[in-house]
């Protein structure tokens, strides 16, 4: 159960402050790195010998595969880490890593070679937004965490903006080298970032901290956080599967001209951008984060719909037109990780915000099967049916998230000043 335990005040700061600036822009770097393979994939693997289609996409699923198995075993290892040792420590030591990695990945000449490189990229993704949001919902006024929050997803976000027009006019090694140079510039601006003053008042205390099983061994708890990790699934559906399959899609669904995942995830992220700021505001308007998170499933939903069956024949601009609709509509991103921060106690919450992004991206290790699987079941041999297995495995996800959301308790304006015991 949660017991609320008497501390000192905690430190409290202005929206604009070095955390709130310094979380944003790692998270702008990370979303650039996150993003840029799905950007360079087939430029990429062009380049290393891999030309035909069919090998493409599987080749391009299972590099997508090892960077998400990194974030899921990085998830738990910042998560864990960031609750032990303390948000900073989390904050610059993922962003060092991914940094590091995504400048090797760069110098790659096989298939495997990118492969553990994105596994170690991926490991250092997994860290740095699960560490800012915490630091900045403990940071700052309870009044002002949705706002603070909505900084950093709106800023962050913007960064697969940069990764495709990098990408795009400089190449795809360039781009890689770039991310890696960015987020190595980022460490220089540690300087007048302070630890929460929540986790410097626990870490006195005889509490145990970052114990990740502890989510484990009590029911209520469990629940929880199996919710919050349900919420942000749909997101990963939609850019793991049909914005990064951007050109097999435009291919299924007759459209006048050929289509590019670059573009795709530009638009999409584009839209994001707007969503994330709506989001954020609406929970703020609403006065609660649940009804918001309700309102952006529902128009996620609409907007796969239209994704899938009411574009057939279109033109690639009406294509990116709905990927940036779409995008909008799964804006929903960093609510969803506040809400898994805001449901925990101090003594877990860096492990809950960590690992359940991490876990939500993660789930695209599934997901990709299950839609390969379903689309093979509902096509005819050797020719799957992916508009179909697209509206199967994201309706199914899209509802379970919307129970999920639905039978959590609100945390908007709630007191984080509390451990788990």
């Amino acid at each position: 159960m949660n017991t609320v335990t008497p501390a000192s005040p905690p430190k409290t700061t202005g929206l604009l402050s070095a955390i709130v600036v310094v979380a944003a822009l790692g998270y702008f770097v990370d979303i650039y790195d996150l993003i840029l393979f799905s950007i360079v994939r087939v430029q990429s693997l062009n380049e290393l010998g891999i030309t035909d289609p069919g090998q493409v996409t599987s080749q391009g699923l299972y590099l997508i595969n090892m960077q998400m198995g990194g974030m899921l075993l990085g998830g738990i290892l910042w998560g864990v880490l960031g609750d032990k040792k303390g948000r900073l420590s989390v904050l610059f030591g993922s962003i060092l890593i991914y940094s590091l990695a995504n400048i090797a990945n760069g110098f790659v000449q096989t298939i495997e070679q990118y492969a553990w490189l994105r596994l170690i990229a991926g490991i250092g993704l997994a860290g740095e937004l699960g560490a800012g949001i915490t630091l900045v919902s403990e940071t700052l006024p309870k009044e002002k965490r949705g706002y603070g929050t909505m900084i950093v997803a709106t800023v962050g976000v913007s960064g697969a903006m940069l990764a495709y027009w990098v990408g795009d006019r400089f190449g795809w090694r360039n781009a890689y080298f770039v991310g890696g140079g960015l987020g190595l510039a980022l460490l220089a601006l540690r300087v007048g970032v302070y630890e929460s003053g929540m986790f410097e008042q626990t870490k006195k205390s005889e509490v145990e901290r970052g114990n990740f099983f502890a989510l484990f061994t009590n029911g209520p708890r469990l629940a929880r956080y199996l919710k919050c990790l349900l919420i942000g699934v749909p997101l990963w559906f939609v850019v793991g599967i049909l914005i990064t399959l951007s050109p097999e899609f435009g291919k299924d669904l007759g459209l006048t001209g050929p289509v590019t995942a670059g573009l795709g995830v530009f638009w999409c992220y584009f839209g994001l951008v707007f969503g994330d700021f709506a989001s954020g505001t609406l929970s703020q308007l609403l006065r609660s984060r649940n009804r918001a998170l309700q309102l952006f499933l529902a128009f996620c939903g609409l907007m796969v719909g239209v994704y899938l069956f009411a574009i057939r024949g279109a033109s690639p601009t009406v294509f990116y037109a709905v990927c940036f609709v779409l995008g909008i509509s799964v804006g929903f991103w960093a609510l969803f990780v506040t809400v898994a921060a805001e449901q925990f106690g101090t003594n877990l919450r860096a492990t809950v915000a960590t690992t359940a992004p991490n876990f939500a991206r993660g789930s695209v290790v599934l997901l990709v099967p299950i839609f390969q699987y379903t689309a093979a079941a509902l096509g005819q041999p050797g020719t799957p049916n992916r508009v179909l297995a697209g509206a199967v495995v994201g309706g199914v996800s899209l509802l379970i998230a919307f129970w999920a959301v639905s039978t959590l308790p609100e945390s908007f304006g709630k007191d984080l000043d509390y451990v788990e015991e």
